[in-house]
């Protein structure tokens, strides 16, 4: 018979890859340990440079986001502009910056004696009426209980607390520094003249932000900065006619119930409405005085007359322009103007809801949404 070679498959085939497969080692429970310690000092490094950034800095934050705000209308502006009528960029943005000075300037010839004329009567007739109310607080037991607990501010006796350790002082003196070196007229310029920078090239200054954050990161750094963009531009425009709409009213039915200084009470009530919620108890309060100073009955005419609008205002037409802007629950709001005007007093209060809106967008496009199972 023939012999038949056996041979041994295992020894002379050769060795291919899949033929020893070794078992992964275990992994080490103390390495993973030690990655979620890492990764969560790196987080709360990061926010505690945040917060300190913003406890330290805040006036300077301040100005820097005004001007964001306000390139960001004079970009869309602009873009509007070159959409219809396909000009440069440039062009439009020039075209945009001289109608908005012409306006300002011709608003000023016309009806600037008349609004500082009666800004300064309002001044002197606000501050008799303060000292007026408080002559007649004074005269009861209640009234008497209630400046105590007000603060001196508000024209009571509660003098205003403060804090003088170190941390008080550093950032007093941040604030301290910027109004000295600018002063509130130098700071809006500062804010107008970087503004106008930021518009006039946003994607210089945009490209130069994303190149501070990792390669990997920065097309969601992008998306969530043009998120950010979008719903400062949208905030604006719907905060824009809610203004407009609530001074008109305001100065037509101060008219009409016989209020003087109604052009400029309803200039302060437009303004005051940029802060939303606050801001309607902020205009209400000067034309309610003066509504006093003439009579009982006319003081509680201007005060259902600014029911009235507040109601208007946040029944009928913010609904309206929430279609096409930014919902922010009334809650958050609130909250957040507390918040930030508590942290970086008046500049914060007034640009507490653009900021909030903006981080609200943001915070909705980074995370994902609820299934059906998690939510409430």
């Amino acid at each position: 018979m023939p012999s038949i070679a056996v041979t041994d498959t295992k020894s002379s085939a050769p060795a291919g890859k899949g033929d020893f497969q070794r078992e992964a080692p275990p992994a080490d429970p103390r390495a993973a340990q030690l990655a979620k310690i890492h990764a969560l000092l790196q987080t709360t490094i990061l926010l505690t440079a945040v917060i300190l950034s913003i406890w330290l800095l805040g006036p300077v934050l301040m100005v820097v986001f005004a001007a964001t705000l306000l390139a960001v209308i004079l970009h869309n502006l602009a873009a509007l502009a070159q959409r219809r009528i396909r000009l440069p960029y440039w062009l439009a943005l020039t075209l945009v910056v001289v109608i908005l000075l012409a306006a300002f300037a011709g608003l000023i010839w016309s009806s600037g004696p008349t609004i500082a004329e009666q800004a300064t009567r309002l001044r002197v007739a606000l501050t008799t009426q303060a000292y007026t109310v408080r002559g007649q607080l004074g005269a009861s037991e209640i009234g008497r209980t209630l400046l105590d607990y007000l603060p001196q501010t508000l024209g009571g006796n509660q003098p205003g607390g403060g804090s003088d350790g170190m941390g008080s002082r550093i950032a007093g003196s941040m604030t301290g520094v910027l109004s000295s070196a600018f002063g509130a007229v130098g700071t809006l310029a500062v804010i107008l003249i970087a503004g106008l920078y930021f518009a006039l090239s946003p994607t210089l200054y945009v490209n130069g932000l994303l190149r501070l954050f990792p390669t990997k990161h920065r097309p969601a750094a992008r998306t969530l900065l043009l998120v950010a963009g979008r719903t400062l531009w949208a905030w604006t425009a719907g905060q824009a006619l809610d203004m407009f709409v609530v001074g008109m009213l305001s100065a037509i039915g101060l008219w009409f119930v016989g209020v003087p200084l109604a052009l400029a009470l309803g200039v302060v009530a437009g303004l005051a409405n940029f802060i939303p919620y606050i801001g309607a108890f902020i205009g209400a309060v000067p034309a309610i005085l003066l509504g006093l100073s003439v009579g009982t009955r006319e003081g509680l005419m201007v005060l259902a007359l600014y029911t009235a609008i507040q109601f208007f205002e946040g029944n009928v037409m913010a609904p309206l322009i929430q279609r096409h802007a930014v919902q922010m629950p009334p809650g958050v709001t609130i909250l957040s103007q507390t918040v930030f005007g508590t942290i970086l007093g008046l500049p914060g209060l007034i640009l507490a809801s653009p900021l909030t809106a903006a981080l609200l967008a943001v915070m909705d496009r980074a995370s994902p949404p609820l299934d059906e199972s998690d939510r409430v």
